[in-house]
């Protein structure tokens, strides 16, 4: 054939680690909620997670999660209602995910930082119906919750699973540290309370099946507009397949140790931190170190130098953050057998410096919300940095294709797109939406620019879309833009990506002024009260005018050049 990159041919086995096979095997559990109950009998005795220098075992998770879920069902939600989670990386976070799925609902990931704007949006579109928030964000949803369907509300507290330590911990927190804003949530229980609640309760079979929706990612898609990529119980029990079916190239020519250790210094909202932490982790009595605030580079190096670390999933940021530090630089990586980038494009120079300092690759991956998150990945034994995204994972097609849908040759720069059982089954009650990335053969375009060459592995060298990637997280021009022409004294506004060296990129806004007196100062003031930190604007000029097309279209892409 001549194109040697149309599903048929994959290439890209001849590139596959020894004894890898091409597909994964036929799924052994129906829901995600079987697989992490296996593994709470497997490994009851283990270490599940550790966060704050308290641990929990799988056992215990397995109590807990019971205990929360039948406190969950009393509330009468019915099979598939969507339970909202507002956490970052506490050990209650682990044990509500593990709860809302076994009781037999869905999960709703909300970034905690998120302003009541976003969070209203998110609710309202999901129709979540119940939520579990860290009283460090209640006073955000305080402002919101009466324009959604939210009817319980489940507050923890930063301590709730510490023990004696936690009365210090909340004391800190909320009187010296004053994280904790005001809020008022008539009506809502206490994490400790809902336990209390559920304790005498038996948790009822859910009946879930594979088909049965078990995320609700939230992402920018193609647009601005933020929707929920629908992932089933299927869609993430299959990339965690794959994902294992990779990892086993590591212990080929080196032993596996008993029990695996995972940073999880990733938030668990997002899908690369909850497939490849969180449930990865789970499927193989993994222990993971769960970081609440891994911008705390210090408070980070000192919980790493407590613990002997196998298997580290970061960011191109968090790695660079890392290396700039001299207590990091004088950990002992022995152990280290595995460096996963992943979420924006790790930099050759920053893969060099970790090389050089752990003796670890990192092996770039790539993939989003919208495929449970892994498309491809380097070889997970591999030696050299390769600066690709690697190879598609086992039971995973990909095709570079023009814009009217034909394949590319290899070498030839096309959109990525992506068939497997890990791509969503559309977003969520958006079928227009839907209808825009997935095409009639199966696959989802995912809206990146690459090409594939003669081995298999993809390049990515462009975006289609206008996307921003802060720190690993999608920010669409079209939302900042939205905002910043709400203010009275903006005409227009365009928003494109800057470099910047801690985040990777920035946001930097074009205006048009409708007011000239409108400063800087009072732009960006306007735009963090609608915006989280990640999507402000960090650099605002303001311009005459801007480019634009002949039908009126900004053009941004001129904005760049500049």
């Amino acid at each position: 054939m001549t194109h040697a990159t149309t599903a048929d041919d994959r290439i890209w086995l001849q590139s596959y680690p020894p004894n890898t096979p091409a597909d994964i095997a036929p799924l052994t559990h129906t829901s995600v909620a079987s697989l992490i109950e296996d593994s709470f009998k497997r490994y009851a005795e283990r270490p599940a997670f550790t966060c704050m220098g308290k641990t929990i075992s799988y056992g215990e998770m397995e109590k807990v999660s019971t205990a929360l879920g039948a406190w969950l069902q009393s509330l009468g939600l019915e099979k598939g209602d969507r339970v909202a989670l507002m956490m970052p990386n506490v050990l209650q976070m682990p044990v509500a995910i593990a709860a809302v799925l076994r009781a037999g609902y869905a999960v709703v990931n909300v970034n905690p930082l998120y302003t009541p704007r976003e969070l209203e949006h998110q609710l309202k579109d999901s129709g979540a119906k119940a939520i579990i928030i860290l009283e460090n964000f209640a006073f955000t949803l305080d402002q919101v919750i009466a324009r959604t369907d939210v009817k319980h509300v489940c507050v923890a507290t930063m301590g709730d699973m510490l023990g004696l330590k936690g009365h210090i911990v909340n004391f800190v927190v909320r009187k010296v540290k004053k994280m904790v804003p005001a809020w008022s949530l008539p009506g809502h229980v206490s994490f400790k309370a809902a336990l209390s609640a559920g304790q005498g309760k038996s948790l009822k079979p859910a009946g879930t099946t594979a088909s049965d929706v078990a995320f609700l990612q939230y992402t920018g898609g193609t647009t601005g507009v933020s929707k929920g990529a629908t992932l089933t119980h299927s869609n993430v029990l299959s990339n965690t397949a794959q994902n294992d079916l990779w990892l086993q190239a590591v212990f080929i020519n080196k032993p596996k140790p008993d029990r695996l250790v995972y940073v999880c210094a990733l938030p668990l909202y997002h899908i690369f931190a909850l497939t490849v932490n969180a449930l990865m982790g789970m499927q193989q009595g993994a222990h993971n170190i769960l970081i609440p605030n891994p911008r705390d580079i210090p408070s980070f190096v000192k919980e790493l130098k407590k613990v002997s670390f196998n298997v580290f999933p970061g960011l191109n940021t968090l790695f660079n953050a890392l290396l700039n530090n001299k207590d990091f630089q004088e950990l002992d990586f022995k152990p280290l057998m595995l460096t996963l980038g992943g979420g924006m494009a790790v930099q050759r120079p920053v893969a060099e410096r970790w090389k050089k300092l752990t003796g670890c690759v990192i092996s770039e991956g790539y993939g989003l919300s919208e495929t449970s998150p892994v498309a491809t990945a380097n070889r997970f034994d591999a030696t050299e940095f390769t600066g690709t995204i690697g190879l598609p994972l086992p039971s995973t097609l990909i095709e570079i294709r023009d814009e009217d849908g034909n394949r590319m040759p290899l070498g030839e720069v096309g959109e990525i797109c992506i068939k497997g059982p890990q791509v969503m089954t559309g977003y969520w009650n958006r079928p227009d939406e839907t209808a825009k990335v997935m095409t009639g053969d199966g696959f989802f375009r995912s809206g990146d620019m690459g090409y594939m060459d003669d081995k298999g592995f993809t390049k990515i060298v462009d975006r289609k879309k206008d996307m921003i990637l802060v720190s690993g997280f999608n920010v669409y021009p079209n939302e900042i833009e939205e905002v910043a022409v709400t203010h009275p004294g903006v005409a227009e506004a365009a928003a494109i990506a800057i470099p910047d060296e801690h985040s990777g990129e920035a946001v930097k806004l074009f205006v048009v002024r409708k007011d000239p007196n409108l400063t800087e100062a009072e732009l960006k003031a306007h735009c963090a009260k609608e915006l989280t930190n990640y999507k402000r604007p960090k650099v605002i000029v303001f311009k005459d005018d801007l480019p634009k097309t002949n039908v009126g279209k900004i053009l941004r892409r001129e904005l760049r050049d500049l």
